[in-house]
C-alpha cells in the first residue's frame, strides 16, 4: 500500500518538474502572445450571487493603506464611522448590492434580435427554396379537381354506410 502511495507521489512530482521541460508548455504555445492565467479552483472564490448571500472570501483581498486604516477603524465602534465609510467597507467586502445585482440588463434586447434575423433568415430561405427548389402544385390541389373527383367518389357510391356517401342525398342532389 505504501509503495502503491509513494509511486503515485513519485509520478506526479516527476510530471511537474517535467512540464517546464516540454516545448508544449504555455509559453510555446502562445507564440508570443500574452496568456490568460489559470484559476486555483481549490481556493476560494468571490462571487456576486443573490442566492449566496456571503462570498467565500472578500472582494478585495489585497488592501491599500487607505483601506487597512479603515479596517482598523471598523474594529471600533460602528457609531463612530460616516456614511462614506460604511459604505467604502461594505464595498471592500461585496463588489454589488443586491439592488445592483437584481437591476435589469438590456441583453434581452440583443437575444430578441438575433432571434428575429434568425427567424428572417429562414423566411427567406423557405421562400427561395419555394421559387427555385420545389416543384409547382400537382393539378390534383387543385379546388376543381377536388370538386370533379368528390363528384366522381358520390357517383361511385364510395363507402356508402359510414363514409360521406352516406351524407350525400342522391335524390336531391345535396348533402344530408
Amino acid at each position: 500500500m505504501l509503495r502503491l502511495t509513494a509511486g503515485r507521489v513519485g509520478s506526479l512530482l516527476a510530471r511537474r518538474a517535467a512540464v517546464p521541460l516540454t516545448t508544449s508548455s504555455a509559453g510555446m504555445a502562445s507564440h508570443g502572445h500574452e496568456v490568460a492565467g489559470t484559476v486555483d479552483m481549490s481556493k476560494p472564490l468571490y462571487s456576486d450571487r443573490q442566492d449566496t448571500p456571503l462570498p467565500d472570501r472578500a472582494y478585495k483581498d489585497v488592501l491599500d493603506a487607505a483601506d487597512k486604516g479603515l479596517k482598523q477603524k471598523e474594529k471600533g465602534p460602528w457609531s463612530q464611522l460616516s456614511k462614506e465609510e460604511k459604505v467604502a467597507l461594505y464595498r471592500l467586502m461585496f463588489c454589488q448590492t443586491y439592488a445592483e445585482m437584481k437591476q435589469s440588463s438590456d441583453e434581452w434586447k440583443t437575444v430578441m434580435g438575433g432571434i428575429f434575423i434568425l427567424l428572417g433568415l429562414t423566411g427567406l430561405i423557405v421562400w427561395w427554396q419555394s421559387i427555385y427548389v420545389y416543384p409547382e402544385r400537382p393539378r390534383t390541389f387543385d379546388e376543381e379537381w377536388k370538386a370533379k373527383q368528390l363528384q366522381r367518389m358520390l357517383d361511385m357510391r364510395i363507402n356508402p354506410i359510414e363514409g360521406f356517401s352516406a351524407k350525400w342525398d342522391y335524390e336531391k342532389g345535396q348533402w344530408k
